[in-house]
């Protein structure tokens, strides 16, 4: 097991920084990260402290600063205790300088601007938390996604994910013995969209739900059988009306959401008339 000390250093919230480093590691077996993470640095003295406790626990520095006194004293600094200093979104801007003819403004966290866009995600997530497990069926129309799917299928978390990538997303558990409401049926706007997984991980994930719950973990509700007959039952419903299918086995919440968020803008390009073209 190999220990890093990583060091993230933000002028703003370093939400971006943590997105990338949490890719980055990814990619990696084997590895104990001890993170230290320092968001809102703009003066020198609050990086003065920061530098010592680099110094006292080296290892991989990675930063997010555009004031370019506290950025060249990071660099300076890191260069002299031997420690690799990375901004990881310098070639996106020297890139898209050279393309627009720009320099990019110097402006901490101006990607958290309370623009629109941020008020339309708050709005994506308040609906969907509303519009959560077939809730408010009646206003369904006005959603972005639909998904639906067996209890355990990860409908929740996924819709939530999409919910802070600004759509309105609802969702809807598909039950043997309680069809679902014949509005879905009806849905003109809503791209809707089945959710699917292996007999194997839903009983597992099932069991594991009863277990935290301290309930029996011996009921129809994990059985295989029964397990078999709710996925076919969805299957067929989603084939049946012509829905996009996507196994979420061996995806995670953000691969999901990826290959959705794909269907909705194919959707919509596949709506683009050639004259609108």
């Amino acid at each position: 097991m190999i220990r890093l000390h990583l060091h993230l250093l933000s002028d703003s919230t370093g939400e971006t920084l943590e997105n990338i480093a949490k890719a980055a590691l990814a990619q990696y077996d084997d590895v104990e990260t001890v993170r230290h993470f320092w968001p809102m640095v703009r003066t020198e003295a609050h990086l003065e402290r920061i530098l010592q406790e680099i110094a006292q626990n080296p290892g991989l520095v990675v930063f997010t600063l555009v004031n370019p006194a506290t950025r060249r004293i990071l660099e300076q600094r890191c260069l002299a205790l031997g420690l690799p200093a990375v901004a990881p979104l310098d070639p996106v801007n020297d890139a898209l300088s050279g393309l627009l003819g720009q320099q990019a403004k110097a402006r901490p966290g101006r990607q958290h601007v309370l623009d629109a866009a941020y008020f339309a995600r708050v709005d994506a997530i308040q609906w969907t938390i509303a519009h959560d497990d077939g809730i408010a069926s009646e206003e369904w129309e006005e959603a972005d996604i639909v998904l639906a799917g067996v209890s355990r299928s990860s409908k929740t978390p996924t819709s939530i994910y999409l919910a802070n990538r600004g759509y309105k997303t609802a969702n809807i558990p598909i039950v043997v013995e309680s069809p679902p409401p014949l509005n879905l049926y009806k849905l003109a706007n809503p791209l809707i969209v089945g959710l699917t997984t292996s007999a194997d991980r839903l009983i597992q994930v099932r069991r594991n739900r009863l277990l935290s719950l301290n309930q029996q973990p011996d009921t129809s509700y994990v059985e295989e059988e029964a397990v078999m007959r709710e996925l076919a039952f969805a299957r067929r419903m989603f084939a049946d009306n012509g829905w996009p299918v996507i196994d979420v086995t061996r995806r995670s919440i953000e691969e999901t959401a990826a290959a959705i968020i794909a269907l909705c803008n194919q959707r919509r390009t596949d709506a683009v008339t050639p004259e609108e073209a």
